[in-house]
C-alpha cells in the first residue's frame, strides 16, 4: 500500500493517471484506520474499494486469508472495471501474492499488460535454508510456498515486467527459472515522503505508548520483526547489557521500545524482541507493542525519540525500504544490519558512523563490544545525524515515482516475458 499511496500525488505529472482497486478496510482483519492517509494524495484520485467475507466468519474454521476472504470481490470488481473502460497497465502492488494470479485472467480477457510489484519474495526459500520456523506456523507456510512454487512460474511467464525493491529479488528469479531475464526487472525502492514526517510531528498518538519527557532515554524501533532478526536484536541487547555492568547508573536511564512488530491481528500477535532481551537479561528494560499502529503513530515515534534503532535481518536479501524515515528523522541512528544488506550504504551516504554490519560468522561478543562502546558508552546515541540529506534526494517520492512511471511507460508496449 504504501508503494502506491506515495506515488499518487505524482503519477499526474508523469502522464498517468491512476485509478485505485483495493479492499475495502473493514475486510482486512486487524485493521489499522489512519485518516491522515487519505489527506496524502490528491482528492481526485479515483479509489474503488470491495468487500468480501469479514473474518468473523470465517476465524472459527481457522481461515483468515485476506486472499480467500475477499479474492473473489476483488476478481470480480477488476472484471467489471476492465470491461467497461480502458486501460494501459495493471499495476499490482501488494504483498497478497495471490492477487498476481489475476494478471493473466485480466491479461487473456482484456488484452491489458500488468507489471508485478515484489516488495518481499513470491517463493522464500530463507526459512527453509536456514531451518528457521516461519512465521504464522510451519503448516501454513510450506502451504503458502506449494501453491507459490506453483503459481509463480506461470504468472510471471504472461507478465510484461517486475518491479522490486530489492535486487537480489531479480537474481533469485533469474536463478529458478532458466527462462527468465533478470533484464525484466526494475529495481525501485520505496521512496520516503518529508511531508509524512512533517505531518507526524504535528499529530501525536491519542494513547502513547513511549513516555518522552519521564526523564529516561527511550530508543525506538517501529516495524516488523521476527526469528530472522535474533542476530541484530543479540548485538545490540548483549552491547547493552555490557553498558549495564560497566556504567550502571547512567544505563538505568536507557529504555528501548519495539512497535509494531508482528502482523497478526489481536489477540494472535506475538513478542519477538522480548524473547531475546529475556535471554540477553535485559527485559527490564525493553518494552514490545507486538501490533500495528497507525501509519502516522509510528512515524511520530521516530521524530520523538532520543535514538532511532534499525535493526536488519539476518537474510541479507531484506528489502531496506524502512530505513528511510529513520535517515529523515534528523535523530540519533544505530543501523545493525547483514553486511550484503542495502541498509549499509544508505546510512554511511549520510556518514552515520554507527553502522554495523553482521554475518554468519560473526561474533556476537565481539560485536556487541564495539556497539557497548561506540553507541552506549561513547557518544554515538546522542549524536543527531547531520549527514546532508541532499544525497538521498533520489530517494523521495516524487523521483521514485518518476523511475516507476518510466516503467510503466515501457511494460504498457511489452509483450509477455516468456511466450
Amino acid at each position: 500500500m504504501q508503494r502506491v499511496r506515495l506515488a499518487l500525488p505524482h503519477f499526474k505529472k508523469s502522464g498517468w493517471e491512476p485509478t485505485v482497486l483495493a479492499v475495502e478496510p473493514g475486510s482486512v482483519e486487524g485493521a489499522v484506520l489512519d485518516p491522515l492517509l487519505e489527506q496524502t494524495y490528491p482528492a481526485d484520485i479515483r479509489v474503488i474499494r470491495v468487500k468480501g467475507l469479514l473474518p468473523r466468519y470465517t476465524r472459527w474454521a481457522g481461515i483468515g486469508s485476506l486472499w480467500w476472504r475477499c479474492g473473489r470481490a476483488l476478481r470480480r470488481a477488476g472484471d467489471a472495471l476492465l470491461a467497461g473502460e480502458h486501460f494501459d497497465l495493471v499495476f499490482f502492488s501488494t504483498t497478497q501474492f495471490d492477487a498476481f494470479t489475476l494478471g493473466p485472467r485480466w491479461r487473456r480477457r482484456f488484452g491489458v499488460p500488468f507489471l508485478l510489484d515484489y516488495q518481499d519474495p513470491w517463493v522464500n526459500d530463507y526459512y527453509r535454508e536456514t531451518n528457521t520456523r516461519p512465521p504464522g506456523g510451519a503448516l501454513k507456510f510450506w502451504f503458502s510456498q506449494f501453491t507459490a512454487r506453483y503459481r509463480e512460474p506461470k504468472v510471471l511467464r504472461e507478465a510484461a515486467g517486475v518491479i522490486s525493491v530489492s535486487a537480489a529479488y531479480g537474481t533469485s528469479l533469474q536463478r529458478r527459472y532458466p527462462w527468465f531475464s533478470i533484464k525484466a526487472v526494475k529495481t525501485i525502492p520505496f521512496g520516503c515522503s518529508l511531508n509524512d514526517l512533517e505531518i507526524a510531528r504535528l499529530h501525536p498518538p491519542a494513547q502513547p505508548l513511549v513516555p518522552f519527557g519521564d526523564g529516561n532515554y527511550h530508543h525506538v524501533y517501529a516495524g516488523r520483526c521476527g526469528p530472522d532478526m535474533t542476530i541484530a536484536l543479540s548485538i545490540l541487547f548483549r552491547a547493552f547489557k555490557q553498558f549495564l555492568v560497566s556504567h550502571p547508573k547512567e544505563a538505568g536511564r536507557h529504555r528501548f521500545h519495539f512497535i509494531g512488530t508482528d502482523y497478526a491481528p489481536p489477540p494472535l500477535g506475538r513478542y519477538w524482541a522480548l524473547p531475546v532481551a529475556d535471554q540477553e537479561q535485559v527485559r527490564d528494560y525493553v518494552t514490545e507493542h507486538c501490533y500495528r499502529i497507525p501509519y502516522f503513530d509510528a512515524l511520530h515515534y521516530l521524530t520523538r525519540a532520543d535514538a532511532l534503532m534499525v535493526v536488519g535481518s539476518n537474510d541479507p536479501t531484506y528489502s531496506a525500504s524502512k530505513i528511510f524515515p529513520y535517515l529523515f528523522s534528523k535523530r540519533p541512528v544505530i543501523v545493525i544490519a547483514h553486511e550484503q544488506s542495502q541498509m549499509l550504504p544508505l546510512a554511511a551516504a549520510l556518514d552515520i558512523s554507527t553502522v554495523y554490519g553482521f554475518s554468519a560468522d560473526t561474533s556476537i561478543d565481539e560485536q556487541a563490544a564495539q556497539v557497548c562502546a561506540e553507541w552506549f558508552a561513547g557518544e554515538g546515541c546522542r549524536t543527531v545525524n547531520q549527514g546532508d540529506l541532499d544525497r538521498l534526494s533520489s530517494h523521495t517520492a516524487a523521483n521514485m515515482t518518476g523511475l516507476l512511471a518510466k516503467a510503466f511507460d515501457a511494460a504498457a508496449g511489452n509483450a509477455p516475458l516468456s511466450p
